[in-house]
This record gives C-alpha cells, sequence and structure tokens, in this order.
C-alpha cells in the first residue's frame, strides 16, 4: 500500500535529507529503504529505470512490484544483506507494465541512530543481456551448422573410403591397399583397373595440402584419371591430361599433384612405370635391395611442360616380385629424437619385409613405420602392394 507522500517525509532520517542532491547525481539507480523495507527515497535515474511515477512507490516494500516467485527471492537477498552487511547479485527491476529490467543490485545495510535502513544501487545490465542472448543465439546457430559439417564430413568421409582400392587376388596377380587420411578426408588417391587375371593398372596421387579442399580436387582427379587408366591411354600422356586439367580447369586452386603410375603385365613379366614429383615406388625381390623407381616428370599443376616426353620406362619383372607404391605420409615420419625416416628407411622396411608371405607384406611395412612414429599420423597415409606371382 502506498504511504501518503507527507508521511514518509516526516520518517525520513536527516542524514537522507542531506544526501538527495546527490544521489540525484548518480548514473545508477539509487533507492533508500527503512527497517520494514519501505522505500524512503528513489532517485530520477531509479525512475527512469522503472518508468514509474515517485508516488507509486514510495512509501512501498517490495511486495508492491514482484511476484510471489519473485519476493521469496528478494527476501533472501534482503537477509543476506543484513547478515554480512552488503549483497551484490543479478536480478530485475519491475517496469511500467508488468516488464522487467535485468539489473546488477548492489545494496548494504545502514545503521543510524538505533535504526536499520538499506541501500541499494540498480545498474542497468540490459545492453549485456541482449548482447548476451545474441552470443548464445549466435552460438547455437554455429552449433547447429558444426553439426551439420560434421555431418557432411562422415559421409564425404564414407564416400572417400568407398574410393579406396579393394583387395584384389587373381591367378597371376595381387593388390592390396591402406588409405588413412590425417583428417576426416584427405588428399591422397589411388585407383587400381583389372583388366582380367593378368593385367592390372595403378595409379597413386598425393594433392597438396590437407583436408576438405585436398579431399576435393583428389576426388575430382580421381574421376578424371579413372577412364584414361581403363583405356589404356599411355602414362605419359594421361600425366599430361592430367596436367592440363590442374592448370586449366582448376586455375588458382594452388593445388599441386604428385603421381605414380604403372601397368602390370603379369604373364609377359612386364611393367611400365611413370612417375611425376612422387617418391619413388619400390621393386622388390627376396636377398635384393630394392629397386627405386624414380619420377622423371616433375609435379603436375605447376608448369605447362611439367609432363617428360619420354617419361615412363619399361621395367622386366620375376615371379614373386613386389611392386610398392607409397605417398609421403609414409616417408615423412618422424622418430622421438625428430629424425625422419625418409626414402631410404622406408626401403629398408621394404627389403626386410619383403621376406614375409605376400598377404602379410602391407601389414608389415605399416607396422614398421609405426614402430618408427612418435606420436600419431600427421599426414595422409596411402600404400599400395602388388604381388606379382
Amino acid at each position: 500500500m502506498t504511504l501518503p507522500p507527507i508521511a514518509v517525509a516526516m520518517d525520513k532520517p536527516e542524514w537522507l535529507t542531506s544526501m538527495e542532491a546527490i544521489l540525484e547525481e548518480l548514473n545508477e539507480g539509487v533507492v533508500i529503504t527503512d527497517e520494514n523495507q519501505r522505500i524512503l527515497f528513489a532517485n530520477s535515474r531509479f525512475v527512469e529505470m522503472t518508468g514509474l511515477l515517485k508516488q507509486d512507490f514510495i512509501g512501498s516494500d517490495p511486495s508492491q512490484f514482484y511476484s510471489p516467485q519473485e519476493l521469496d527471492f528478494v527476501a533472501q537477498q534482503i537477509e543476506v544483506k543484513f547478515r554480512d552487511g552488503h549483497n551484490r547479485y543479478a536480478f530485475v527491476l519491475p517496469r511500467k507494465g508488468g516488464g522487467r529490467l535485468p539489473v546488477i543490485i548492489s545494496s548494504r545495510a545502514l545503521n543510524n541512530s538505533g535504526k536499520q535502513f538499506g541501500i541499494a544501487t540498480f545498474t542497468d545490465i540490459s545492453e549485456q543481456v541482449r548482447v548476451t542472448e545474441e552470443l548464445r543465439s549466435a552460438n547455437a546457430r554455429l552449433e547447429r551448422r558444426q553439426m551439420e559439417i560434421e555431418e557432411d564430413l562422415r559421409l564425404a568421409a564414407r564416400v572417400q573410403n568407398s574410393l579406396v582400392p579393394k583387395p584384389l587376388v587373381r591367378d597371376k596377380v595381387s593388390v592390396d591397399s591402406f588409405f588413412n587420411p590425417a583428417h576426416s578426408i584427405g588428399g591422397d588417391f589411388a585407383l587400381v583397373n583389372l583388366q582380367d587375371n593378368e593385367h592390372v593398372g595403378l595409379l597413386i596421387g598425393d594433392v597438396s595440402g590437407h583436408g576438405i579442399g585436398s579431399a576435393l580436387v583428389a576426388n575430382r582427379i580421381y574421376s578424371e584419371t579413372t577412364a584414361h587408366l581403363r583405356s589404356a591411354m599411355p602414362l605419359v600422356d594421361m600425366f599430361g591430361e592430367l596436367n592440363r586439367f590442374l592448370i586449366e580447369d582448376l586455375a588458382g586452386s594452388g593445388m599441386f599433384v604428385t603421381a605414380a603410375a604403372a601397368r602390370i603385365d603379369a604373364r609377359g613379366r612386364r611393367m611400365v612405370f611413370a612417375g611425376a614429383g612422387h617418391p619413388p615406388p619400390m621393386l622388390a625381390r627376396r636377398g635384393q635391395n630394392p629397386i627405386m623407381l624414380e619420377s622423371r616428370s616433375m609435379i603436375l599443376g605447376a608448369l605447362p611442360d611439367a609432363v617428360c616426353g619420354d617419361g615412363s620406362q619399361e621395367v622386366p619383372l620375376e615371379p614373386d616380385d613386389r611392386i610398392v607404391l607409397y605417398t609421403d605420409g609414409i616417408t615423412e615420419v618422424f622418430n622421438a629424437q625428430g629424425e625422419m625416416l625418409g626414402i631410404n628407411g622406408v626401403r629398408e622396411i621394404v627389403r626386410n619385409a619383403v621376406a614375409f608371405p605376400a598377404e602379410r607384406m602391407k601389414e608389415r611395412i605399416l607396422e614398421d613405420v609405426a614402430a618408427w612414429r612418435s606420436g600419431q599420423a600427421t599426414d595422409d597415409v596411402s600404400l599400395i602392394v602388388v604381388h606379382v606371382r
């Protein structure tokens, strides 16, 4: 119930009368209450914040403005104020029309002439609350978008994994492969085209960089080169088409590709090989150091004349030969001392692994590389092992 203004004025302590002019100058709302929590004074800023007239609340207590649930909270905070002498908390300030203004309330208990008073300041935090809500809403949208991206990446990973060559076993030749991206998807790609039981075409490549961009380019290259490999296009011509595609169709992408390709005639005991800036595949035979098959063409996508005209070479094969193709995720691994495995290290691993049965050779290579590596793989890893029977 609102007290008559004259009654309030009579109850107002002398010290408060002398302070009113100072309190009116503050940028925060200020309220002074008596021991019964009746409002004795409110400055102009408080009036502005509530949108009410002074006569609407002078002489009233919080029960006149707050809901029962809100009043329970207010009563708890008042108790803390008188128990500890002060209190500070975030709450709301009733506004004309039933609205609520978010505020920080700082309150303190005062004793004067044996009577208890309370002084409370109200700081408008509506702008901070608005920004916080906007941030919360933006974060929620970002989380939803992140979930969509993660689902897209899971789908992309399934698609990319579906392109990994499956193990093949035929009368004269068998092929085993491994692919593991550094992230959910990667820039390595590999193709195996088995024409019949005796003839197989191979391509392994590595797009510069990691992640989504590299994976998209790798998948596009996969599509571009699949038809070329199946049509028995000369390997040098295939590299020329791939180089043109990267320079012209993907101009400005900044993506480069290294690749190694081979066509194997298992019955005829011969292989045609071509490489473009790629780590050298190895021809492994029991009891011998693996033969390194060096690239004659440069990295693709950088220069129009990157492909060497006589960039392919014919290599004779023998029964039980193993051909190992890989990407630099195999060679560029480091041990605890910071030493890189490198091509020579991989060559030694291959030399030891060729002593094992062909079906165990891939796993043996991967185990030895992992044993050298300190920590997790940081690059895409691809490996193809071919056994000529």
